[in-house]
């Protein structure tokens, strides 16, 4: 069947059968399938017959989000036709539109939404070859409509959305199987490491550049967290592996989204012995310069810290991960025990980081903190999570983008993994004794 008869028959198909209520919204699960596989044949097919490969763009000038009375209507202008895949959450109500893959610079957000019925859009990288628009929806909307079409100026990639019940939005929400895109099956997931004693080779460090992709984190004069953070892990895993004596992993390596989830599966992998989070926030109110070291607690040290810890673990629902029904795996899991284990060689851990940092690059006047950070919440390694300066501020922005401040704070970050790794060898020696 040709694409345009499968997408004919579709839309009839929805039209005759979608009249009650709970039938509208299973209908509307299957619908949002439909377009899925009619999205992905359709692009690939007119992508295969003119020969493109290059990466789409995205043409905010000649694109609009509009309401167009009750309803809603998009339309995306892109250089080429791409697959696309489209579902909504719930709780906050959202739709997700997934492209394989679009290049977002210089789309303005502001300019192509001027629906009252969406009232935030986000658009960016979501996973390698996958970039993503997450609408938040004022109301309940469903899908009646999507289509990617060509003319001589690329593509266009229309949608309408008619109101609906809650309840029936409600019934038809949820993540596709086939839109899993960060959750890699057990085939394809990397081989854990072989636990191991700590001082029995190199030290296993993991470093997690905070935010990426469609969550940009803190901006302030056109700087990105997400950039900064990349910046210096990647200088910073460099440092590490010509000194010697570290075995280095990094979350993420470019422009991508990673679910704290995957960041602590990912460090589990890897067998990690450190768990080293790394941002560049900003506050909204008040001063802070400096950098800071928190560790984990269910109490925040100060009201600052406790909507840090809010914004960041906002991370996931912001980029349009469903949420629903998830267990908290990492907390109920694993035993309490460990973590009290763990605990002491975290502490020790951010003391050391403090008076490495302190002595060569200055810190906060308050530079160990805690606060409920979910990135943290792995109780079987020792984790920290390090705000290298804020973006809030113009003296920490002036020293964050200056390559010699950042060295000199990557080798105190050395030095105290150096420190670190031989206190505790020698407190376990004790120990034994």
């Amino acid at each position: 069947m040709s694409v345009a008869g499968f997408r004919a028959q579709t839309w009839y198909l929805l039209r005759k059968i979608s009249h009650e209520g709970v039938m509208r919204a299973l209908v509307l699960k299957f619908s949002l399938a439909l377009v899925l596989i009619g999205g992905v044949l359709t692009a690939r097919a007119e992508a295969q017959q003119t020969g493109l490969t290059a990466l789409a763009r995205a043409d905010s000038s000649a694109s609009a989000l509009v309401d167009q009375g009750d309803s809603l209507e998009m339309m995306l202008r892109l250089s080429q036709p791409v697959p696309f895949r489209i579902f909504t959450l719930d709780d906050p109500r959202r739709m997700v539109v997934d492209f394989s893959e679009v290049d977002w610079t210089g789309f303005d957000t502001e300019a192509f939404d001027t629906a009252e019925g969406v009232s935030g859009l986000r658009v960016g990288g979501f996973t390698p070859g996958w970039s993503r628009m997450v609408l938040d929806l004022a109301k309940p909307y469903a899908l009646v409509h999507a289509e990617m079409s060509r003319d001589d100026k690329g593509a266009v990639l229309t949608l309408n959305l008619d109101p609906t019940a809650s309840d029936e939005f409600a019934l038809g929400a949820g993540t596709p199987p086939d839109a899993q895109l960060v959750r890699p099956s057990v085939e394809d997931a990397p081989k854990a490491e072989p636990a191991r004693i700590l001082g029995d080779g190199a030290l296993r460090v993991v470093l997690d550049p905070g935010h990426g992709g469609i969550d940009p984190g803190a901006e302030r004069d056109g700087v990105r967290e997400k950039d900064l953070t990349l910046m210096f892990a990647r200088e910073l895993q460099d440092v590490l592996n010509r000194a010697g004596g570290f075995a280095v992993t990094m979350t993420r390596t470019e422009d991508v989204f990673v679910p704290l989830e995957t960041r602590l599966t990912l460090a589990r992998e890897a067998g990690a012995d450190v768990f080293l989070s790394l941002h560049a926030d900003a506050i909204a109110e008040g001063r802070a310069e400096g950098a800071t070291i928190y560790t984990l607690a269910e109490r925040a040290s100060d009201a600052a810290s406790q909507k840090l810890a809010e914004r960041h673990d906002r991370a996931d629902l912001l980029a349009g991960v469903d949420l629903t029904g998830q267990d908290d795996v990492i907390a109920t899991v694993l035993m309490d025990m460990v973590r009290t284990e763990t605990m002491p060689r975290t502490d020790r851990l951010a003391d050391t980081l403090v008076q490495y940092l302190d002595e060569s690059v200055g810190m906060h006047k308050r530079p160990r903190l805690e606060a409920g950070f979910s990135v943290l919440k792995a109780p079987d390694m020792p984790s920290v999570l390090i705000e290298l300066g804020f973006l809030s501020s113009a003296k920490d922005r002036a020293k964050l983008k200056d390559q010699a401040w950042r060295t000199k704070a990557a080798w105190a970050i050395r030095d105290a993994l150096y420190a670190w790794e031989e206190q505790e060898l020698s407190l376990r020696d004790k120990l034994r004794k």
